[in-house]
């Protein structure tokens, strides 16, 4: 069977991710290791506590020779403007983990909205990347029982 173990995000400053990730969310980090073999390039995976076989790389956006100079600065300007891909968050008490994120100092550009698949917020990391929270109702959901954050 093959199985979800890992997805990434680009992030502009991977020590302001890591500080991000892990104290504002609550997050743990799985792998922080640099690799001389590959120029020095840093790998930095977090994930949450209570899922422990999944992970998010945080990644900067590689320079040439991976991605030329336009190509790079395209993708940087998508990721700030929170248009290079999402994070999506599920919790069993979408308001009390509102609460505690806001008090942690996450700043939420949407407050728990009702829509007809459940209640629905968002937010920003540092680096611009869209964050979704969201208390799904059953008849919706597809990943099973959500943990709070």
């Amino acid at each position: 069977m093959i199985s979800l173990a890992m997805t990434q995000i680009w992030v502009h400053n991977q020590d302001v991710a890591k500080e991000f990730y892990t104290t504002k969310l609550g997050w743990e980090v799985r792998q922080d290791a640099v690799i001389p073999e590959l120029g020095g390039f840093r790998f930095l995976t977090v994930g949450p506590p209570a899922q422990p076989g999944i992970a998010v790389a945080l990644l900067l956006v590689p320079p040439p020779p991976i991605f030329d100079e336009e190509t790079a600065a395209q993708l940087k300007a998508l990721v700030a403007k929170g248009k290079a891909g999402s994070l999506f968050l599920s919790t069993n008490d979408i308001h009390a983990d509102y609460e505690a994120l806001k008090a942690r100092g996450v700043q939420f550009y949407e407050e728990p909205t009702e829509y007809p698949y459940g209640t629905d917020s968002g937010f920003h990391d540092p680096s611009g990347n869209s964050i979704r929270l969201a208390q799904v109702k059953p008849e919706f959901s597809s990943a099973g029982q959500a943990s709070s954050i």
